[in-house]
Parts: structure tokens; sequence; C-alpha cells
């Protein structure tokens, strides 16, 4: 089993990452604020989901494949960057997004399309993979089994990913009513939300680099 004084260099180290704004916590922002606080969780256990499917890869060496295969890289790369670009113009084109009315309570169908995306959003960052990749092995002593560590690094890290987002989303969940209660905010946060996943992913589209 890993060395518990591994964790404890690990778990700071990597939350320095994970509090950092970036597309999925925006995204869980978002579900919370339009849907309620459990579509907001449902963003933050897809995000968690993402970050498994990242350490799962690591382990088998698929991130290998991003990192040292330049095509690899930027198909993914490009499909992130569409994706993000994709739901920031679904945002600025939707009046009824934050319409407390329309969106009091989210459905089941809610719930999985919020925790579907959030996968998505995740797994298709080729800057996640790549990060598990170069920063993860800095944590595996020599001589110790290698894919374990791995496993139990990535589980650390999803689990604090969805404590991280979950506390985010219930905080935007508060806050909800507050914002959304006129037009006009209602207007400004649609705005803001859909221009920063539009930035997003013109960023990771333009972003030349391989390193997070």
């Amino acid at each position: 089993m890993i060395d518990l004084p591994v964790v404890l260099a690990f778990v700071p180290a990597v939350a320095a990452v994970i509090v950092s704004p970036g597309p999925d916590s925006i995204y869980t922002v978002t579900q919370s604020l339009s849907d309620g606080r459990a579509a907001g969780v449902a963003a933050a256990v897809g995000t968690a989901t993402g970050v498994l499917v990242h350490a799962g890869a690591a382990v088998l060496g698929l991130s290998a494949l991003l990192r040292t295969t330049a095509e690899a890289y930027l198909v993914v790369k490009y499909v992130g960057a569409a994706y993000l670009v994709y739901l920031g113009v679904r945002l600025l084109r939707d009046d009824e997004t934050f319409d407390l009315d329309g969106s009091a309570g989210a459905g089941d169908r809610s719930l999985v399309e919020s925790y579907r995306r959030a996968v998505t959003i995740n797994v298709t960052n080729p800057q996640v993979a790549v990060f598990v990749l170069a920063f993860f092995p800095q944590f595996v002593p020599a001589g110790a089994d290698a894919s374990l560590q791995l496993s139990v690094l990535g589980a650390v890290y999803a689990g604090l990913s969805l404590l991280y987002l979950a506390g985010v989303a219930l905080f935007a969940d508060r806050a909800r009513h507050l914002l959304l209660e006129s037009a006009v905010g209602r207007r400004a946060v649609r705005y803001a939300s859909g221009s920063v996943l539009v930035g997003f992913g013109l960023r990771l589209a333009l972003d030349e680099g391989r390193a997070p």
C-alpha cells in the first residue's frame, strides 16, 4: 500500500491544482446556478469520474500516447476545445438557462446530463492527462508497485476534486436566488458563464504547450 508520507506530500500539491479556476469548476457553478445543487453535485461527480479515467489511462500507459504523439494530443485537444465552445455558445443563446421558474429542481434527465457533460469536459482535456502522467510519478517511490501507487493517487485526486467541487456547487446554490432573481442578473450570469467556457475552449485550442 502507499506510504502515508507520500499521501501527505501529494495532497497539498494536487489541491493547489484542484482549486485553480478551470472548465470543471466553471461548469459545476453553471449547473448549480441553472438547475440547483443536485445538478452541481452531479457535475462534480462527473469531474471526479473523469479524473479516475485519466488515472486509469496513466496506469495502462494510454496517457503516454498523448504526451509523445502529437497527432493524438491535437485530436483530443481540439475535440475538448470544440466541446467547451459548444457549451458556452449554448449558454449565450439560451435565454431560459437560468430561469428560476423553469429550472427549479433538476430532474433525473438533467442530473444525468450534468454528469455526462462534466465527464466529457474532463476526459477530453488532454492537459489533465499530461498532468497526471507528468506529476503523479514524482510520488511513486523507487521499487514500488507503480500501477498500485498511481491508482491510489488517482483515487485521492478524484476524491479531493469531488469534495472541492461539491462545496463549490453548494455555495453556488446558496447564491442562486440572489444572483438570478432579476432578469439583469440572469443575463449577466449567462453571459459571464458562456463567455468563460468559450474562453477556456479557445485557450485550449490555441495552447501550444503539452503541460497544464
